[in-house]
């Protein structure tokens, strides 16, 4: 399997180092070739964004080489547990003295014994979103992997003539679609590391002419506080944003920025079950679809079984790993994902999200839904619910305690209980995951 396009090209915007065609070929061909000579089993990668390391990434799927992508600032403790459960044959990009059964080589981790068995079939692995402790891994098909590409390669019109940033971590699924889809297509990647709040950023945008900008909701968040304006930089034209529910508000803020420069602004839904997206609101169906992540993608479909929206698609996973045992499962779903987003589907087959099975609390017996609550106060601007013992505890970024107690009051009137079961405070910045998600459980861990 190759997601690399002939024409496809990355380029190191802090170097300035230029990798394509035949070059970016010769890369992962060298690659392909050191897998090789290689024992069986899986690869375990901590994913830098850099051109060495994508290429090796791009290799192991034309090797058939099962490869897991890691947070290259994974705690060492955490890459240990990771190595210690799954016995993966080579940890690429490891630094410090290996653990017990390997030896170093070069930048590499390389097990001296046997490796734990793959299933033919399994081709990328990933991190459960937000997790920590021992996480699980998400096993994915290469066919998986390189369907969800075309799909959003598809949906979102992608040609060689477009120029994409790195505006999210390669380990993180909406990141390595991004990647992926892109060099399908032949499009260019541009190697970014310093993210939207950095003027080399956007000195970057206007050097490298980046023609679209993948975000989440709190860099949508971002962006607005710093007042962006697309006319500033006319090679954009479109922008696309998963990851979580944006609010309203932005989605139509964002919308009209674009649409006042002939742009685009898509809305998209996915799971990194899903390899990663599931559905995008085509621009031109925003204004009377609000509120919906859109329709399916190509090649799949939504149903919604007892009030639980149901994917099906060539892109879900075979099922989860959480041990080496696992890496040999076959596929455990067949296809068939349920997503744990309560939703519905409006008659033109438009999806609503309206909350998740999990996020669920309770106050004096009476079940809340977390993202109903958080919905309710966007007004207030960032916050973020966790549910306690028979009790909700909200944070408000930048609040004061005058500013909580109203939070409070009004969240009491509209719950129709006792502000006794209310606990809001203040937060100066909410805690966020490297993919720019709301951690919760670091939240849940400072009651």
């Amino acid at each position: 399997m190759t997601l690399l396009h002939p024409q496809a090209r990355l380029i190191d915007a802090t170097s300035g180092e230029v990798a394509d065609g035949a070059v970016l070929r010769s890369l992962v061909d060298a690659a392909v070739a050191e897998y090789a000579g290689r024992p069986a089993g899986a690869v375990f990668a901590l994913m830098s964004t850099d051109i060495p390391t994508i290429a090796r990434y791009l290799a192991a799927l034309e090797a058939g080489r099962p490869i897991a992508l890691l947070d290259p600032q994974l705690a060492r403790e955490s890459l240990l547990d990771f190595v210690d459960r799954f016995a993966p044959v080579l940890v690429t990009g490891a630094t410090g003295e290996p653990p017990a059964g390997y030896r170093a080589d070069g930048g590499d981790w390389v097990r001296q014994g046997p490796a734990a068995a793959v299933h033919p079939d399994l081709g990328l692995m990933l991190t459960t979103s937000g997790s920590t402790g021992n996480p699980k891994l998400v096993r994915l098909s290469g066919a998986a992997v390189l369907a969800n590409a075309e799909a959003i390669a598809q949906s979102l019109g992608i040609t060689a003539g477009e120029v994409a940033p790195t505006t999210l971590p390669l380990f993180y699924s909406y990141g390595m679609s991004v990647l992926n889809s892109h060099l399908l297509r032949g499009a260019t990647v541009v190697l970014e590391r310093t993210g939207i709040l950095q003027r080399d950023f956007w000195n970057a945008t206007t050097t490298y002419g980046f023609t679209s900008m993948a975000a989440v909701p709190y860099q949508y968040e971002m962006l607005r506080r710093l007042r962006f304006d697309p006319a500033k930089y006319p090679t954009l034209r479109t922008l696309t944003q998963a990851g979580g529910r944006l609010r309203t508000e932005l989605v139509q803020d964002f919308a009209a920025r674009m649409d006042a420069v002939g742009g685009r602004f898509f809305v998209m839904y996915g799971q990194t079950e899903a390899a990663p997206r599931m559905a995008t609101l085509p621009p031109d169906r925003l204004a009377d679809k609000l509120g919906s992540v859109g329709l399916a993608l190509p090649g799949g479909s939504f149903a919604i079984e007892d009030d639980e929206v149901v994917y099906r698609g060539p892109n879900v996973m075979l099922g989860y790993a959480e041990t080496a045992a696992d890496l040999a499962r076959g596929d455990d779903l067949g296809g068939v994902l349920r997503t744990g987003d309560l939703g519905r589907l409006d008659d033109e087959g438009f999806l609503f999200l309206t909350g998740r099975l999990k996020r669920i609390g309770k106050v004096f017996g009476v079940r809340v839904n977390l993202d109903d609550v958080e919905r309710h106060l966007t007004g207030h601007g960032a916050v973020a619910a966790v549910a306690g013992e028979d009790k909700l505890h909200v944070f408000v970024e930048g609040a004061d305690q005058a500013q909580a107690q109203v939070v409070r009051k009004e969240l009491a009137a509209w719950l129709d209980t006792h502000f006794s079961g209310l606990d809001v405070r203040g937060i100066d910045a909410l805690p966020l995951l490297p993919t720019g998600k709301v951690d919760y459980r670091t939240l849940e861990a400072s009651l």
